[in-house]
């Protein structure tokens, strides 16, 4: 059953593959409509492969690298950290620093690689090093959703992206090495299409 849940989602990531000619952090807002409150906010993450990413990956690279309530510490600061960003954001702070979209795309390349190569870090560590990256993705959120209650969805689909990112890790430290790097792999290629569009546009 897990190896033909593992094909299809192996599959489904082949399939949308196609979607790095036209996926781009910055190509297009977000489009909520007149009203940012928390369904807006809780969809946010969801509309943007980048921001979806990333998330997966924190919970992916914890699940497999750390055991127990380690695994959280990660989790736990990218989403304090991506709330703290976004507020920035919101203020309209963000909005002056250079390379935030940028650094959002490298987030995604740098976090699939760690996943991939199974990195090993302390939590503390690996904590600031993801809660490093959730800033920026903060920053970006922030200016697009403004403030209120769409950061507090935004924060609760973060948890549920890093938790669906978490159940995915512990199933795939448990099969060959190739899966999760496969996994990893897969979330580094986005990222590098990201960043290169960003780059070359």
């Amino acid at each position: 059953m897990t190896r033909r849940l593992l094909a299809a989602t192996a599959a489904v990531a082949a399939l949308a593959l196609p979607a790095l000619a036209f996926a781009h952090a910055g190509d297009a807002p977000h489009d909520h409509g007149a009203s940012l409150g928390f369904t807006a906010g809780f969809l946010h993450p969801f509309t943007g492969l980048d921001h979806l990413a990333a998330m997966l990956a924190v919970g992916l690279w914890s699940a497999l690298t750390q055991t127990g309530r380690r695994m959280l510490a990660a989790p736990f600061a990218f989403a304090g950290l991506l709330l703290a960003g976004a507020l920035i954001g919101a203020a309209g702070v963000g909005a002056a620093l250079p390379g935030i979209e940028p650094m959002v795309a490298a987030s995604v390349l740098a976090l699939g690689l760690i996943a991939a190569t199974r990195w090993k870090l302390s939590a503390a560590a690996a904590s600031a090093l993801v809660g490093a990256f959730a800033v920026f993705h903060g920053l970006a959120h922030g200016a697009e959703l403004g403030g209120g209650t769409a950061l507090i969805g935004m924060v609760a689909a973060t948890a549920l992206l890093h938790a669906g990112g978490l159940a995915l890790g512990l199933k795939l430290r448990a099969l060959a090495p190739l899966w999760s790097r496969a996994a990893g792999g897969a979330i580094a290629l986005l990222g590098l299409g990201l960043l290169t569009r960003l780059v070359i546009a």
